[in-house]
């Protein structure tokens, strides 16, 4: 009986397999756009199920389904189709451009909205120009494709910050960096970094550029007063990739490559250059009290009668080695990989995305490197026909092993390039290290120093939408936590360099943040008639806190042993917890009609709890319109015009980005009075202390011409700032000697203008190009005044020359003015007053005035160029940057021909082409024995303008026949090249020219060029 239904079981499987393959067929076809050309990567899903195909190159696709079933074809930019399976077995599909579609969604963090029903300014980077940049930070890839927005790197280590700036300046006291968003939820996006002195490390190497869906940058009020008290300064929206439903592809994605010094920087001195600028010093100097006339006569009397102490007799009898430091701490050809696979798939009622990556780079020079682990895990599921579950996850693991660097460190191996004399030998006769060189050994401190951070960071984002009765009503609650755990260690050797006076220094941080954001949300969108209305109201609670644990200590009693636990001499031990809290309701609605007329407002209330409670809460708000004239009747038939709308807006944003307690009057309980512990006052603190405002105007114009074949933008800005924050100076009679007030406002104009031509369109060849302009124009309004009613300067860097008053750039550079050598003495003139008209010679004579520029670009551009032909493909992208001027920091050490370059440090090769005889014309003073004071003047001041070709990628696309028959969708092999090319307007600019924003050149990591070999494999 068992054989008998097991039998008859078996033949009822077999007899509905067989049903089912017989009412299943394979259906082909070709889609195409209205100009007949084949749409690559178009979207075919057999309606209900994950069954699903892609278009080929050649717009082809192939697919099983059952008979009687429904095809759908959706691509972006075109209005979706679909399609019965009937008896035919091919169906090409034509598909027309969807005017909603075309418009593209910009995604704005809260909301998103169709370009068409944008007022303002706002430029989205899709994933295409973000994937695979060799760079640990994904900011990166925004240098050069946005108007508007300056970027630097402040080093070129591995995971260090970027500088951004978005339409200049908002402030000279608070925080200019614009306020980044993870899929809707604002977050905290700063230096992580451990220690100022060491490699600073970004927040944002935690992200993976290969989850990146797309990047918007927004710019104007219209998009940024969503965010109140902290969109002033713009707003960064990152938005990481979602499932797609359809079969479920994989893909991946995978480089390697190679890094250099972009630049090359100052060449220092050989020790033979460096000991004929010593005799020249000492003949120059002591030549005519002493009856010296030639270099043979000032080398005996500078042995004879000054003494050697510079190492220099030992040098010569060694038979004149030279060391040549930069080569020995560069890392030559530094290795550079990602990989990266990821899978995305689902249904029409569930989608995901995961994905597992893998970075690692190495620094340019000795002793430094960076990697990262990073997964992800986007899943979205309707857990009804009303109710949908929606969840992002990212999780990291970075590991930096930096180095000193941004200042004079001795222990840095940049230093050694330019402050440890060449008569130095990096090795003893026997091979071990020397450590008997003038400053310590690079290469020994490399080896046996430490500077690790190590960086964690979970990004857990998750929303529950509830699609109420009401037609087109939802709701959404939003609940997110970015949690990040730091640790950082320090370790400083016993024998040679910074630890060595203490036997051995060692330092640990450890700090956790968790920012918690729930969100609430309630959206309504509608079409009555040709009256088109979508309006959200939403409130948001976040809430920061930080836990910091620090600890130190000495007299470490052997190598090898570098934690604190072998330290004989605790020196310090802190620990300290912060919190702040943002509060805010919001309203934002969009109105038009017939897609004609457009309408946008929002409202924002936002209580903040860095100010009293007076002061806690704020109003901020914008409002915008736009008019869509492709859409009137007599542009609509034109084909001309395909895309043309004049667009404004209005509105006030905020500032916050100051300390926390600032309103408060502090105390310190850290002090120690005859044993026992103590407070005192450690601020006077403001009651009335508030955010600073900004008041934006944008207006513009969009436009596509030609079928789309020139689009682009024109726009012009107006940001007001007032409230300024400045640190006025008190009478010393209240115990303090300033205190924090909201005086100031400065302003900000400028014009933008965007422009892509599509030259060339075509089956097999296409030829693109365009690029981006944009102008700043910084002025300070007003600055805080003493009893007497006169201006105080607000000062950035008191030494160098940076000051902000009334009618001047922000940070304006103010110094005297180099008015060159004297031709007769070879010694430095300068102008006594503005008029230029007087020189002196004495230094303290000269006159300070403002130079007429700031360390601030106001002029910014991109360009970009694309070409394919049958499956190649080249694209080109580069920067340029600027009406600023920059400053070279270290000049008195290494720049001026004195004994700190000749006795104590080193210098630079263009120090020999200084005067040497009366008549001489020359930038370079006369050698002289002996140091010299700080003399910060225009001398060192140079055009900060440069260009960098940023990126070049050359690439081929494998034919679709040749992957079908191994089972891929896609294949592409590429070669990338980053920083090839600098043109710096100022040849007397030897430093490289993207500086931070301070405007000063430091002995850092410069950019780095980079090659890397790639592919793309989907399954």
């Amino acid at each position: 009986m068992k054989k008998t239904l097991h039998g008859l079981l078996t033949l009822f499987m077999v007899l509905v397999v067989q049903l089912v393959f017989a009412q299943e067929k394979t259906v082909t076809g070709t889609v195409v756009d209205e100009e007949g050309l084949p749409l690559p990567g178009v979207n075919v899903i057999q309606k209900g199920s994950n069954n699903g195909v892609q278009t080929n190159f050649d717009g082809e696709y192939s697919i099983n389904v059952p008979s009687g079933s429904i095809l759908v074809f959706s691509y972006v930019g075109f209005a979706p189709q679909e399609r019965s399976i009937g008896s035919s077995d091919t169906i090409n599909v034509t598909l027309a451009v969807d005017a909603a579609a075309l418009d593209e969604v910009v995604v704005m963090g809260y909301v998103a909205k169709r370009r068409e029903d944008m007022t303002g300014s706002t430029v989205q980077i899709d994933s295409d120009q973000i994937n695979q940049i060799p760079q640990a930070t994904v900011d990166q890839a925004l240098q050069g494709r946005v108007a508007g927005l300056q970027i630097s790197s402040s080093s070129g280590t591995p995971g260090s910050t970027q500088d951004i700036r978005i339409r200049g300046i908002s402030s000279l006291t608070a925080g200019n960096e614009p306020l980044y968003v993870i899929d809707g939820v604002p977050v905290i996006n700063s230096n992580v970094g451990g220690n100022s002195s060491s490699s600073s490390l970004s927040a944002l190497a935690s992200l993976s550029n290969n989850d990146i869906e797309s990047i918007s940058v927004l710019k104007d009020a219209s998009a940024t007063a969503v965010y109140g008290a902290r969109g002033a300064n713009g707003v960064i929206v990152i938005t990481t990739k979602s499932g797609k439903a359809g079969k479920t592809r994989i893909s991946l994605n995978s480089y390697y490559g190679f890094s250099n010094n972009a630049i090359d920087g100052p060449q220092p001195l050989s020790g033979a250059q460096r000991e004929m600028l010593l005799y020249e010093s000492v003949l120059n100097t002591y030549g005519e009290n002493y009856n010296l006339s030639t270099p043979e006569e000032a080398a005996d009397f500078y042995f004879d009668q000054l003494g050697d102490g510079y190492g220099y007799q030992d040098w010569i009898d060694a038979g004149r080695p030279e060391a040549n430091w930069g080569e020995l701490v560069t890392n030559d050809d530094a290795p550079i990989q990602e990989h990266v696979v990821s899978a995305t798939g689902g249904t029409d009622d569930y989608n995901f995305y995961t994905s597992f990556g893998y970075f690692e780079q190495e620094a340019t020079v000795i002793g430094s490197t960076f990697d990262r682990v990073s997964g992800s895990l986007n899943f979205s599921k309707d857990l009804s026909e009303s109710l949908e579950f929606s969840t992002s996850n990212t999780a990291s693991h970075t590991f930096q092993d930096g180095i000193l660097e941004g200042s004079a460190y001795f222990s840095s191996p940049h230093s050694a390039k330019y402050f440890t004399p060449p008569l130095n030998q990096p090795y003893n006769d026997d091979g071990t290290f020397n450590l008997g060189t003038a400053l310590p050994n690079p290469l020994y401190i490399s080896e046996n120093d430490i500077d690790e951070s190590k960086f964690t960071r979970i990004l857990s984002n998750n929303s529950l939408t509830w699609h109420t009765p009401i037609q087109n009503l939802s709701l959404k609650s939003r609940a997110s936590i970015d949690y990040q755990v730091y640790d950082y260690k320090r370790y400083r050797n016993r024998v040679t360099g910074d630890g060595s006076s203490t036997d051995g220094y060692g330092e640990r941080t450890s700090r956790k943040t968790a920012t918690y954001v729930f969100q609430n949300s309630l959206n309504y969108f509608n079409a009555f008639g040709n009256h088109n209305v979508d309006i959200t109201v939403l409130q948001e609670y976040q809430e920061y806190r930080n836990n910091y644990l620090f600890a130190a200590g000495d007299s470490f009693v052997t190598d090898g042993l570098t934690n604190l636990a072998s330290s004989g001499n605790p020196t310090s031990a802190s620990a300290s917890f912060s919190d702040w809290y943002i509060a805010s309701y919001l309203a934002t609605g969009s109105y038009n009609f017939d897609s004609k007329y457009v309408l946008n407002a929002t409202y924002r209330r936002e209580g903040n709890s860095r100010f009293s409670d007076d002061n806690r809460w704020g109003n901020f708000w914008a409002f915008g319109a736009a008019w869509n004239l492709h859409r009137e009747s007599f542009l609509s038939d034109s084909e001309f015009v395909n895309n043309l709308k004049i667009r404004g807006s209005y509105g006030k944003t905020g500032n916050a980005n100051i300390g926390i307690n600032n309103y408060q009057v502090l105390f310190n309980y850290n002090a120690d009075y005859a044993g026992t512990g103590a407070s005192y006052p450690a601020g006077y603190g403001n009651p009335d202390l508030t955010w600073e405002t900004s008041y934006t105007l944008d207006v513009g114009l969009d436009f596509g011409l030609l079928q789309n074949r020139l689009t682009g933008t024109l726009g012009y800005y107006d940001r007001r700032s007032e409230d300024l924050l400045f640190d006025v100076p008190l009478s010393f009679t209240t115990g303090f000697s300033s205190q924090y007030r909201n005086v100031g406002s400065m302003k900000n104009t400028g014009f933008e203008a965007e422009l892509n031509i599509d030259a060339v369109r075509s089956n097999d060849f296409n030829f693109s190009f365009g690029g981006n302009v944009a102008t700043v124009d910084n002025e300070v309004l007003e600055v805080a005044q003493d009893a007497n009613g006169v201006d105080i300067p607000v000062t950035n860097n008191v030494a160098a020359g940076q000051r902000s008053t009334t009618g001047t750039m922000a940070y304006e550079w103010f110094m005297p003015t180099w008015a060159g050598v004297d031709p007769e003495t070879g010694v430095d003139t300068y102008y006594t007053d503005e008029t230029r008209s007087e020189t002196t010679t004495d230094f303290g004579q000269a006159d300070r005035v403002f130079q007429g520029a700031s360390a601030l670009p106001t002029l910014t551009a991109g360009v970009n160029i694309h070409v394919d032909f049958k499956g190649f493909f080249l694209d080109a992208q580069g920067y340029y940057a600027g009406g600023h001027k920059i400053y070279e920091a270290w000049h008195r050490y290494l720049n001026q021909p004195n004994l700190y370059v000749t006795g104590v440090y080193n210098g630079y090769t263009s120090l020999l082409d200084r005067w040497q005889q009366p008549g001489d014309q020359t930038r370079v003073a006369r050698a002289v024995y002996g140091g010299q004071p700080w003399t910060y003047n225009s001398k060192f001041l140079f055009d900060g303008d440069y260009f960098r070709l940023r990126n070049v990628t050359f690439g081929y696309d494998l034919e679709p026949e040749i992957l079908e028959n191994i089972g891929m969708s896609g294949a592409r092999i590429f070669l990338r090249g980053t920083n090839l090319y600098t043109w710096v307007k100022d040849d007397n600019l030897v430093y490289d020219p993207e500086v931070d924003a301070s405007g000063m050149t430091s002995i850092v990591t410069p950019p780095v060029q980079s090659f890397i070999l790639g592919v793309n494999l989907n399954f």
